[in-house]
């Protein structure tokens, strides 16, 4: 198997759960290592000598390809994946999000991949007032980031309807738990809390999300890869909306933190309102979330308490020294 961005936040996750449930499977990881890939999120395995670790990009049509040869399936985490900074560098986004997607689309048509799944999001869909979004409603993506993902998601439907690519696209509410880089919103409110650091809420705060627990997300990627259709997507929710606000609550009662570090900043542009996943599609798989919401909030306060070299040396900047000394990369 090769994994694309298995330096991430899903992608880490995803090989640790592949490597502990399967003793026979081997996993390569191409990941570029940008700010958000960290190799510290893979320690523990990257001794198993049925993972192994190449640094590249995407989109170098003669590594992917180099790569493929033997390679049975493609599990592609790898993207440009923060809205904040994808209306400040769309180009970036366009780049590895569907450029990126073509180069290993295209690798994988050449050397006859069994199995092209393409990760896709919740965010492609835009956002609903009412009801939930359902996998043949239109898209409509309201950020660069959204857009580069719904071109990723049609480009691999595509490739399905013209070359019988066996392409499936889960595509997942927003995730939580252990390793996420702490930019996204639970991650940098507990640490900032943890450090006595307001909490920035975009707007109002009553944005509403559906939250899912990342070890149930690495299931729902593994059930769809198995038994999913070819030529179609599977919605991924954790049915757990809840809105900014009360997820900020959340997390400064767990920490007993006072609510004055609640700070009311300017929205973010094009911010959707809320998005809502029907689920039934994957659930009719066997498939649904085993972690209760509140358990695993619990679970993922303690972790970001019990790992915090972790997540300093990334709100340090330290780890930008670190890459460009181990690395060497200009960051």
């Amino acid at each position: 198997m090769l994994v694309t961005g298995g330096s991430g936040f899903i992608g880490s996750n995803f090989i640790r759960h592949m490597l502990g449930r399967h003793s026979d499977i081997e996993i390569i990881n191409l990941d570029k290592l940008t700010y958000a890939g960290n190799p510290d999120n893979l320690r523990d395995v990257e001794k198993d000598a049925r993972y192994r670790f190449v640094r590249g990009d995407i989109c170098d049509a003669k590594l992917v390809d180099e790569l493929v040869v033997g390679i049975e399936s493609i599990v592609h985490f790898a993207a440009e994946s923060h809205v904040d900074r994808s209306i400040g560098s769309p180009d970036d986004f366009i780049r590895t999000d569907i450029f990126g997607t073509f180069v290993l689309l295209e690798a994988s048509r050449k050397h006859g991949i069994q199995r092209f799944v393409q990760i896709s999001t919740d965010e492609v869909y835009g956002s609903i007032e009412n009801d939930l979004f359902r996998e043949n409603d239109p898209m409509m993506p309201s950020s660069p980031y959204a857009a580069s993902k719904a071109g990723a998601d049609r480009l691999a439907y595509s490739y399905w309807v013209t070359y019988g690519l066996p392409v499936v696209i889960p595509r997942s509410s927003n995730n939580f738990g252990p390793f996420q880089y702490p930019e996204k919103l639970i991650p940098l409110f507990v640490t900032n809390a943890i450090e006595g650091k307001p909490l920035p809420i975009y707007g109002d705060g009553k944005n509403v999300r559906d939250w899912l627990y990342v070890q149930d997300n690495c299931e729902a990627i593994e059930t769809v890869m198995n038994q999913g259709k070819d030529g179609e997507a599977y919605n991924v929710g954790g049915g757990n909306e809840r809105t900014n606000l009360e997820i900020t609550d959340l997390i400064l009662r767990g920490l007993g933190q006072p609510e004055t570090l609640k700070t009311y900043v300017k929205d973010r542009d094009g911010h959707d309102r809320r998005y809502a996943l029907d689920t039934e599609k994957i659930r009719g798989l066997g498939w649904k979330p085993r972690h209760a919401f509140e358990a695993a909030m619990r679970e993922t306060v303690a972790w970001y308490q019990n790992n915090r070299g972790w997540w300093k040396k990334l709100k340090s900047g330290e780890y930008l020294e670190y890459y460009k000394k181990h690395y060497k990369r200009d960051l």
